[in-house]
């Protein structure tokens, strides 16, 4: 197959990984260009990974063969680097959160249908062995007919204050709600279907951080907290089966969780923050199975969502990490603090289809 020429806009920690797997574990990619708005990060990421081109962002959406866009700048930055991007007749594939509000993702989502591009937008962690192979067991009927699940995720990161640029980990984009459960709503929407509606409880327990860390170098400031840290959520899905979803970056430690309860088991499925994890079900008799891997890509393989859609533009099928799902995660998300607010049910109005399934048997780095 012919190889897909990417660029990546954004060079800070999270393009390590896109890097490395952009250049090593997908074949069918080939990584053109890099560019930042501090030229030496570039610089830099272009000399680690053997990219040929360090460049401005103007130069990078000027080449005629790069097909691809990887928007991994800051969240604030998303939705005009994202315009821009399909501005310059290119398909575009973001970091997450897709947008901060519906309306910004609705003018992306506009643009490219307009122009006849693609949306891919993170998180692509449910095209990992872990999620793919619980997938299997629900769709091989080993818990029999879900009927609810439950998510958690607590994280105690938020006030640590060791970046100088700390302060942007507690506002809007970098919230656990936008910043965490994209992980987790992808995956109940991988497993379960869309979801019809949504209430929900967002909240903080201060209002400002003084930051009480000697080795932090904000030693002693205060600083406005401007998004709710602690979310609780109930979800209905389309196929009728409820959620409870919990994230909060006001605990200690990192402790991750997600369960689909069936008439005939309970799957216990591994991180959806990450792409290994064995699924494993508890039977009605009491006995407890782990699952080898059905799929591949247990790695760390950020970079498989844009592998995908680069496959599917070839073939003309649907990518699977699309702006349409991206887009109903939003909704949800959105539909989470609408509710917090108004003390009342809302529905999710933007629809997406659950994602197929990877197939099996897939070579190494293959998508199809």
């Amino acid at each position: 197959m012919q190889k897909t020429k990417i660029g990546i806009i954004g060079c800070g920690v999270i393009s390590s990984i896109y890097l490395e797997n952009g250049t090593k574990t997908f074949g069918m990619l080939e990584v053109a260009a890099v560019a930042d708005l501090i030229p030496d990060m570039a610089r830099q990421r272009a000399a680690e990974y053997g990219i040929p081109k360090a460049c401005t962002v103007e130069e990078l959406l000027a080449d005629p063969e790069i097909e691809i866009v990887v928007n991994l700048t800051a969240p604030q930055a998303h939705t005009e680097v994202n315009l821009q991007i399909l501005n310059a007749e290119k398909h575009v594939y973001a970091e997450k959160p897709f947008a901060l509000s519906r309306e910004d993702a609705d003018r992306v989502l506009a643009l490219a249908e307009q122009k006849g591009l693609r949306v891919g937008v993170a998180p692509d962690t449910f095209l990992g062995a872990g999620l793919q192979t619980s997938r299997k067991i629900i769709d091989d009927g080993w818990i029999g007919t879900p009927y609810a699940a439950s998510g958690l995720i607590l994280m105690g990161n938020a006030y640590d204050a060791m970046h100088p640029n700390f302060h942007h980990y507690l506002q809007l984009g970098w919230d656990p709600l936008l910043d965490m459960t994209p992980y987790y709503l992808t995956a109940f929407i991988h497993l379960l279907g869309p979801v019809s509606s949504v209430s929900g409880s967002a909240g903080q327990v201060k209002s400002e951080h003084t930051v009480t860390n000697p080795r932090s170098p904000r030693f002693g400031e205060t600083v406005p907290i401007g998004a709710p840290m602690h979310v609780t959520a109930m979800l209905e899905f389309e196929n009728g089966v409820t959620a409870s979803l919990q994230a909060a970056k006001e605990s200690f430690g990192y402790t991750p969780r997600l369960e689909i309860y069936g008439t005939e088991g309970i799957l216990h499925v591994p991180d959806p923050n990450m792409f290994d994890g064995a699924p494993r079900i508890q039977q009605r008799n009491g006995e407890t199975h782990t699952f080898p891997y059905s799929h591949d890509f247990a790695q760390n393989s950020r970079g498989i969502g844009i592998a995908d859609m680069a496959h599917a533009i070839r073939s003309g099928r649907q990518h699977r990490a699309s702006g349409g799902l991206a887009r109903h995660v939003l909704d949800i998300q959105m539909g989470i603090l609408d509710s917090s607010k108004e003390q009342r049910r809302i529905a999710v109005e933007a629809r997406c289809e659950q994602p197929a399934a990877l197939p099996l048997g897939l070579k190494y780095g293959m998508l199809d």
